[in-house]
């Protein structure tokens, strides 16, 4: 039995962005109780008006259908037509197959490598720079080592979590270009 996961993308109607994006953590809440269920996460977009994203994984392609064809995945699912008239996409992939190919994941329209570099930088730059400044002095009795897991997981971690969607969104215009 291999573990399967599906992705889901789909635009929420103008303006229902916010009931579409609670309704579909209320059916990954729901589809967490499912049989086999391992993982989902819901990936909002990145600019307004792009579609959504669901990732859900589960131990065997039988037990995602067994999800897909419950009474529960068909309520929720009519419940989020109600806000989203889009027809969703679906994609299913052997998980394993997901960690070691990218065949079908490439998307037609991502931005050029050195200009995501260019934006990465741009939130790195100032965010080590303040960690050095202020907590250099603090950590230098602490050992190289430690010291550096602590200055990348504190970057790493702002980044990712506050600075990296805002970069996104505010330089959507120079990654598309």
């Amino acid at each position: 039995m291999e573990q399967v996961t599906r992705i889901m993308h789909r635009r929420a109607d103008p303006g229902r962005e916010k009931d579409y994006e609670e309704l579909a953590r209320g059916m990954l809440e729901a589809c967490s109780r499912a049989k086999g269920y391992l993982f989902s996460t819901l990936i909002p977009p990145r600019v307004e008006g792009e579609e959504f994203h669901v990732v859900q994984t589960f131990a065997s392609q039988a037990d995602l259908d067994a999800w897909r064809q419950s009474r529960a995945a068909h309520e929720w699912h009519e419940r989020i037509n109600e806000v989203c008239a889009h027809t969703p996409e679906y994609r299913t992939f052997n998980t394993a197959d997901l960690w070691f190919s990218t065949t079908g994941l490439t998307v037609n329209n991502q931005p050029p490598r050195w200009r995501m570099a260019i934006v990465i930088w741009m939130g790195i730059f100032p965010i080590a720079s303040f960690y050095i400044w202020f907590l250099f002095p603090v950590l230098e009795p602490v050992p190289f080592i430690p010291r550096m897991v602590i200055f990348t997981a504190l970057i790493v971690i702002t980044m990712f979590f506050g600075a990296l969607p805002y970069l996104l969104r505010w330089m959507g215009w120079f990654l598309h270009k």
